[in-house]
């Protein structure tokens, strides 16, 4: 099992956590992004730097990933991706998605892709709070639990 990180916009503070917890129960966890990324020396973390553009890192990620791997995203289509190839997605504010929520969330995703592209003013989500942090440590935690990968 490996943790694949979609880190462009993944908060600090959910790295950090992840960072612990790679180091912790020894999982290889690797952060992709199109910018380069500082990570703590550490067998267990790297950082992978590809190319500028549209969904790049979301497809790296969705290339490498394997059943049982754990993809961070709050990228609906990635985590899709995620799912279908037997692995599992979980958002950085702490929600799994999974076969039973991913086609609502992906219909709800292009739904308001649409009413943008019309000029609809939609909002974003809501600032990132420390209850998003908690609940991220706490799903990581269980997760990590029931399916770590510890390595001598």
């Amino acid at each position: 099992m490996q943790i694949w990180v979609d880190a462009d916009a993944c908060p600090n503070v959910i790295k950090e956590i992840l960072f612990r917890a790679a180091k912790r129960v020894r999982v290889e966890t690797t952060l992709v992004a199109n910018q380069e990324l500082q990570i703590p020396g550490s067998d267990y973390i790297e950082a992978v730097q590809v190319r500028s553009g549209l969904d790049v890192a979301d497809n790296y990620i969705a290339q490498q990933l394997q059943p049982g791997d754990l993809v961070v995203t709050a990228d609906i289509p990635l985590a899709a991706d995620a799912i279908a190839k037997g692995a599992y997605a979980l958002n950085p504010r702490g929600t799994f998605y999974d076969q039973g929520n991913i086609r609502e969330r992906l219909s709800m995703r292009n739904f308001l892709d649409e009413l943008r592209s019309g000029g609809v003013e939609t909002g974003g989500p809501p600032p990132f709070s420390q209850r998003d942090t908690e609940a991220f440590a706490n799903q990581l935690d269980r997760f990590l639990t029931r399916h770590g990968s510890k390595k001598p």
